[in-house]
């Protein structure tokens, strides 16, 4: 400050020293109920706060900038003040104090070691930490911090595990309700019995297990791997043993969050919104709970009922087991015999508890198994960490259990099972092969008689598919043809691909959807057959429900759920209705479908791609919901398989993406190019393909790119949606849709993007590529109303028109 006056001199000074201590209590500031502290970024806050309904007061750490108060810790949980008179003090010895108006001590940190000059300081990363004035990097020579001591909150950096060296455990513990801090029931921590796996407990029992760490994810939840969001770590040494997750973008608030009914929760801030949106739930589902199906079985969410033996075993207890109770689970079908014994590959699972194991970080795959066939205690084997092609040794002793099937879970489990039950499968295989090959010269031979049994039996019945593919109720045509009056013109609410669509009302006053095969239709009982098994299997609040279906002589119909607003093109497309949708509803609906294209493609069991998104195939409720349908054209991609090819491309002209429209190719990026399309006519109010403009003859994909390049994305926007759009989230949907139907496939995001793209204002987006069919229309073609077919490259193409 050399050369400046003294006046300015003691006015920086004063600035400097009152900046410093607004985020700081010191043996001579302390801090009264009414007072508080404030980290230097202005993200959190420290003070007195009573939660809930309650009175009580308490200390606690909240997000400073938003409401309602959300506090992510709380130093006296246990023994509340009653009233106002509560002071937080720091003790010459560095010890945090909370007293009470008697002047006793309620609550108090354990400080490691004494100070000379103590000062406590809250952070911008939410952390409380008590250190030396003098000392440089607080952060590192601190001698206690609240992140050592997390209450029912999870915060970036923060760790959950073990000191291995003094003995602390990092957990968090619910509530025991909103009104009352107090530790409740539940507590999420990392067990280091055996290899270390996420679980929580309710009083003591384990009720939810995420599984080991698999250098990736923990194996229960494959979903919560490294995104472009968040970043996720698991450490394991002689000093410590923790995992932690850290997030990219520091100005989003993000915590996990274990509920007083012990649900773990990861949310995130919608500034939109003004409220928490769920990214992420550990546990949704009956095959979440702890050992459902007992030993040596695994459990199926799709599957009703949802467990069942692995290969090798059977019920233990089979009255038991067939009435609904799999506790007891399963035995071996055939007795072990130790150095003879094999092993059977298990797939796409979730690894078994895992309190009972041994492992090796070094030892390779070959070794594990030699290891585990040597030892006649030893159960399975695995991989430790997946990552470049597997490393490391896990072997499991006693019995299995915890199993469950999740589809994309990358780590393979060798289950210990006599030499005899490979050879029975073995032998099956053989025994297979034999009758394949005797099939095929009878069907040579009696070729002709078989042909006429089977022109017959179509006749008679259809192609039938049978219960076991199915897995729904059968409605009698009797019925169907009562609730639809006969099938009545009156009665036809739509017409698809696949034929007419009535709507029925059930003896019970139950409203359906019939959806009736035509002998004209364009589809057939292939498309109906994947229909039934698709959407039989899949179960979220965005896809059509599938109620049943009638298969009786030449009848084929398919009954769902009834959906009284009918579907999305009925309103944004038609003027004198799309003012009925004002932009909450449409932008609500644009997230509806993402997030049951999500479960399409991550979250179930099987990974779907849809093939023929469009506007007309999203239904609305009567909350205005969306709800996907009609699965005649999707594909299942199985394994590790990302993308698919077919000679016979079908699906709309406006929603098919450039490479399956050209070459055949699908993948999930395909369905993505198709939303991309949807949440642009959402926008708009005009469809793809029709779109028209004076200045040019681009479909409405390139007139947005235009106007998105000029600046002028909001001259997009249906002009109906004036007196009730959110400029920023327009912007955002234009910004995500000309994302989603760029041309190259891998330039597009995934649906995992753009759900949480949608629904997060402060993230900043990459800068969207040109779209795919980005080539004027001459004159002609851009009047034409009609799709046609054409032939491309030996590929044929079937379209769909657009109801």
């Amino acid at each position: 400050m050399k050369g400046l006056p003294l006046f300015v001199c003691s006015q920086l000074l004063f600035i400097l020293l009152t900046s410093a201590a607004l985020d700081t209590i010191t043996r001579d500031k302390p801090i009264r109920d009414g007072d508080t502290i404030v980290s230097a970024g202005g993200v959190y806050e420290l003070g007195f706060f009573s939660p809930g309904n309650s009175k009580n007061r308490y200390v606690g750490i909240w997000y400073k900038k938003l409401l309602p108060t959300t506090a992510v810790w709380v130093a006296n949980r246990n023994i509340p003040l009653n009233d106002t008179s509560g002071m937080l003090t720091l003790k010459p010895n560095g010890t945090l104090v909370l007293v009470n108006s008697s002047n006793a001590s309620i609550w108090s940190s354990n400080s490691s070691r004494s100070l000379k000059n103590p000062k406590a300081r809250i952070l911008d990363s939410g952390n409380l930490v008590v250190s030396d004035r003098n000392d440089r990097d607080a952060e590192i020579n601190l001698v206690w911090q609240s992140f050592d001591y997390p209450g029912n909150t999870l915060l970036p950096g923060m760790k959950l595990g073990r000191n291995l060296v003094t003995g602390m455990d990092w957990y968090i513990s619910s509530w025991k309700s909103t009104d009352d801090p107090a530790p409740g029931e539940y507590v999420d921590f990392l067990d280091s019995h055996g290899y270390p796996q996420l679980v929580v407990l309710k009083n003591s029992s384990i009720v939810y297990n995420v599984g080991p760490w698999n250098g990736i994810a923990f194996s229960g939840s494959p979903n919560s791997k490294p995104n472009i969001y968040y970043t996720f770590e698991f450490v394991i040494n002689q000093q410590e043993i923790y995992y932690k997750y850290e997030i990219k973008n520091a100005s989003l608030p993000t915590r996990v969050v274990i509920d007083a009914d012990g649900v773990v929760e990861h949310l995130t801030w919608i500034e939109r919104s003004q409220s928490w949106f769920l990214y992420l739930t550990a546990q949704f589902g009956n095959c979440d709970r702890f050992a459902l199906c007992g030993p040596y079985a695994s459990c199926n969410i799709n599957n009703s009922p949802p467990c069942d033996c692995l290969r090798g075993f059977e019920p233990r207890y089979p009255n038991q087991w067939y009435a609904a109770d799999w506790s007891s689970g399963c035995i071996r079908r055939t007795s072990l015999a130790c150095n003879q014994d094999d092993f059977l590959k298990l797939t796409g699972i979730k690894m078994p508890d895992s309190r009972h194991s041994w492992y090796n970080q070094s030892m390779d795959l070959e070794g594990c198994k030699k290891l585990c066939l040597a030892d006649c205690n030893c159960t399975a084997y695995s991989n430790l960490d997946v990552r470049n092609g597997g490393s490391g040794c896990l072997l499991w002793f006693g019995e299995l259990i915890d199993i469950r099937e999740l589809s994309h879970n990358e780590q393979d489990l060798f289950v210990r099972v006599a030499a005899s039950e490979l050879d029975r499968k073995r032998r099956r295989k053989r025994s297979t092969l034999i009758a394949v090959i005797s099939a095929v010269l009878a069907t040579f031979i009696l070729s002709v008689l078989a042909w006429f049994s089977f022109q017959r039996r179509k006749r008679r019945t259809g192609s039938e598919v049978s219960n076991e593919e199915m897995e729904l109720p059968l409605f009698d045509l009797v019925a169907v043809t009562s609730a639809t009056n006969n099938f009545s013109s009156a009665n036809v609410i739509g017409e698809g691909g696949f034929g007419p669509v009535y709507k029925g009302i059930l003896p019970n006053g139950q409203e359906i959807a019939v959806k009736r095969l035509s002998k004209y239709s364009g589809q057939g009982v292939q498309e109906l057959k994947n229909e039934i098994v698709l959407i039989s299997k899949l179960q979220h609040r965005n896809l059509v429900k599938l109620l049943g279906c009638c298969l009786e002589g030449e009848e084929r119909m398919l009954i769902y759920e009834f959906m009284p607003n009918t579907s999305l093109d009925y309103f944004i497309f038609d003027p004198s209705r799309n003012p009925s949708l004002p932009w909450k509803n449409r932008f609500e609906i644009a997230m509806g479908i993402s997030r049951g294209l999500l479960y399409l493609h991550q979250d179930s069991r099987l990974r779907i791609i849809h093939r023929d998104l469009k506007t007309s195939n999203i239904l609305l409720d009567s909350g205005m919901n969306a709800k996907i349908s009609d699965f005649g054209l999707a594909k299942i991609l199985g394994g590790d398989q990302v993308e698919g090819k077919t000679k016979r491309v079908i699906g709309t002209y406006g929603y098919m993406s450039p490479e399956y429209a050209v070459d055949g190719k699908y993948s999930v990026k395909s369905d993505v190019f198709s939303i991309g399309v949807i949440i642009l006519e959402i926008v708009s109010g005009r469809r793809n393909r029709r779109f028209r403009h004076l200045e040019h003859h681009h479909n409405l994909l390139g007139h947005a790119w235009l106007l998105w390049n000029e600046g002028k994305a909001l001259e997009l926007m249906d002009e109906c949606l004036e007196e009730s759009f959110s400029e920023s989230q327009v912007l955002r949907c234009i910004q995500v849709g000309l994302l989603c139907v760029q041309k190259l496939p891998e330039d597009r995001p995934t649906m995992a993007s753009v759900v949480f793209w949608l629904g997060n204002e402060d993230l900043v987006l990459p800068q969207p590529k040109q779209p795919g069919f980005y080539v004027e229309r001459n004159s002609m073609e851009s009047t034409e109303s009609a799709d046609e077919g054409c032939l491309s490259n030996n590929v044929s193409l079937t379209v769909l028109e657009p109801r």
